[in-house]
């Protein structure tokens, strides 16, 4: 039976990757392999179809702007007879002036004429040939402007070609820059794999310390100031001297606050270094997950490139208006301005697709390895994770991601509105504009967070969106303490860690390049490479975050499906230190363990096969 989104839905209650018939069928004694391979249902299927007519819809719309379009009309422009510069032109019974050949007319100069506003467009074949003209990208542009006179005193004409020198005069040092950059990326993930407590509470460390000696400095800094302030002293010094005084309050609170969540939170600080010693763990077992950003970033720049394709049919699409017989114009009808916003709609959308995708196939993979008892055993969970999108949860993405990209395009609308209003506005307005982008953002960022660990539901459970999201929201509520931990030093972790390889590059960079004489501008490749940095930098923290986050909802799945004693965690005995009954469970099954050892035939048969089968997942669990 296929799930609609929010409509049927399983009841029984299963274990992380099985099915209900699996549950009900299998002996509680039974011990499979990858409880992860399951039975699964196409989620949200009534969104494959709405994506696909969606799809067809844009193609029909964008046809039809290529029927009334000119692709060229946008690359060279056109004159006020409508004929296309450099173009021979076909003839319109309705303008006689139309039907030109331009061929040999390649630049458009649009000039004013008279005092009036209007604009007289011709084509031309030099713009040399206007006086106080020159070419650029197929017009004519006036070299008098003031742009064109702070270029000429601060020396900014030749800046992109003294650029262009110095690129290709450092490139060798630049690819060993890309190539550090990537290294050191990797140094990080190493370094978060084996030393993530070390690195958390060094950071957690840092920060409590810069809070301590910014405080005291403020202290001190309002205390030299009160000593040093003349009775005589203006307004403005007193002021001075207060505003000191308030920062140091603001900044002891801080610091006292900062320090209690430490001290409270030091528990679910451990945890966050557990998770990321898991997350190591899982890529470094699934290495290839590193290469997932790659196929993302070739996706999301297909996408631009056909968004621009399209957008540039779509503004040179028009119905010929005649004004009279020597002027016309091309006017958009109401299907072309549509389509406009329709491919504004497609671009978010599909953007946000890729994007959810990649978030589903790293969930399922890090899931499917989590719930493997026998890591030996693990197959191909990428692949399976890659299957199992491709065939059955594409409408959850699709219903997913198109949240959010509704979202983005009203964010988009409001500032297109913001803009068109922009000489009508008050102060009012303006605060109640900046309101609703506002509020607006931090949405968006909601749905990202909330639609992200849907999606890590959906690839453990194979539930339906809504289902997914309702219950994501409910393990993250039961468990907010540790979601604050979790989002509060975890990420400010990985921040640290992409300012670690950006900076660390980037005084590489200024070692290496500073050596090389006669560049103009030895900042430029610096900076460049830092970009490059940030860039491999973020794919690989953006996979190691996604894997924190899975491995976190399916340690609360796993501590709310089983219970350590019947049901045994999945979790490793590092995480399990972090369960209530973990030493409850481990005391009861070493008792039983030392039992079966001691009178082989106390228990039954079914007792003793279950006692043999945790014993020997303990002794592989202590070796491991």
């Amino acid at each position: 039976m296929m799930h609609l989104c929010c409509f049927g839905s399983r009841s029984d209650k299963v274990s992380p990757g099985e099915s209900a018939e699996h549950s009900a069928s299998s002996s509680p004694n039974k011990d499979d392999t990858n409880l992860f391979q399951n039975d699964r249902h196409c989620t949200d299927i009534l969104f494959v179809a709405i994506k696909a007519a969606f799809i067809l819809i844009l193609l029909v719309l964008i046809i039809y702007c290529m029927v009334f379009g000119d692709i060229y009309r946008i690359i060279n422009g056109y004159d006020d007879c409508a004929n296309v510069c450099g173009r021979d032109n076909k003839p319109d019974k309705d303008l006689s002036c139309k039907g030109t050949d331009r061929t040999d007319q390649k630049y458009l100069l649009v000039e004013t004429s008279g005092t009036s506003s209007d604009l007289h467009r011709q084509c031309v074949s030099k713009c040399e040939d206007v006086e106080g003209y020159k070419p650029f990208l197929n017009r004519c542009i006036r070299k008098e402007n003031p742009a064109n006179d702070v270029a000429t005193r601060t020396g900014l004409r030749n800046f992109f070609q003294e650029v262009s020198e110095d690129l290709e005069s450092c490139s060798m040092e630049m690819l060993w820059l890309c190539a550090i950059a990537f290294a050191f990326s990797l140094l990080t993930l190493v370094l978060l794999r084996f030393l993530p407590g070390f690195i958390v509470w060094v950071v957690l460390l840092a920060v409590i310390v810069a809070c301590t000696v910014g405080t005291i400095w403020l202290w001190v800094k309002w205390d030299w100031e009160k000593k040093n302030m003349s009775t005589e002293a203006g307004e403005g010094a007193k002021m001075r001297t207060n505003n000191y005084l308030y920062y140091a309050i603001a900044a002891t609170g801080v610091t006292i606050i900062v320090c209690l969540i430490v001290l409270v939170m030091r528990k679910r600080i451990r945890m966050v270094v557990q998770l990321f010693r898991e997350a190591g763990k899982a890529i470094s077992n699934m290495p290839f997950l590193l290469l997932e950003p790659v196929l993302t970033f070739v996706s999301i720049a297909a996408v631009i490139v056909l968004y621009v394709y399209f957008t540039m049919w779509v503004e040179s699409s028009g119905m010929l208006k005649v004004e009279n017989n020597q002027s016309a114009k091309y006017v958009k009808d109401t299907t072309m301005l549509f389509t406009r916003w329709y491919n504004l709609l497609a671009f978010f959308w599909f953007c946000q697709f890729i994007i959810g995708c990649q978030h589903m196939v790293i969930a399922g993979a890090v899931a499917c390895w989590f719930f493997t008892r026998n890591k030996s055993k693990l197959g191909s969970p990428i692949l399976k994770s890659f299957g199992n999108l491709l065939r059955y949860h594409m409408g959850t993405v699709a219903l997913g991601s198109f949240i959010i990209a509704v979202v983005q395009f009203l964010r988009t609308m409001l500032k297109l509105l913001m803009y068109y209003v922009r000489e009508r506005q008050n102060r009012f307005t303006t605060c109640i504009f900046e309101c609703c982008q506002c509020c607006l953002q931090c949405f968006e960022k909601f749905l990202q967070y909330l639609t992200r660990n849907a999606y890590i539901m959906t690839a453990m459970h194979g539930d339906p969106f809504c289902k997914a999201g309702k219950n994501a929201f409910r393990l993250l509520t039961n468990n907010a303490l540790r979601v604050f931990a979790i989002n509060s030093v975890g990420d400010f972790v990985l921040i640290l860690a992409k300012v670690f390889v950006v900076v660390v590059t980037c005084l590489v960079g200024m070692e290496l390049i500073q050596k090389k004489t006669g560049l103009h501008h030895p900042y430029v490749p610096i900076i460049l490479v830092g970009i490059f940095a940030y860039l491999v930098a973020h794919c690989f923290m953006t996979v190691y975050e996604m894997t924190v986050d899975t491995i976190f909802l399916c340690f609360c799945e796993d501590c709310e499906t089983n219970d350590g004693i019947s049901r045994p965690y999945y979790m490793s005995r590092g995480l399990m230190e972090f369960v209530q009954n973990s030493k409850k469970a481990l005391a009861v099954h070493d008792s039983r363990t030392a039992s079966t050892l001691k009178d082989g035939g106390a228990w039954t048969k079914d007792e003793l096969s279950g006692a043999n089968r945790r014993l020997s997942k303990t002794i592989s669990e202590t070796v491991d």
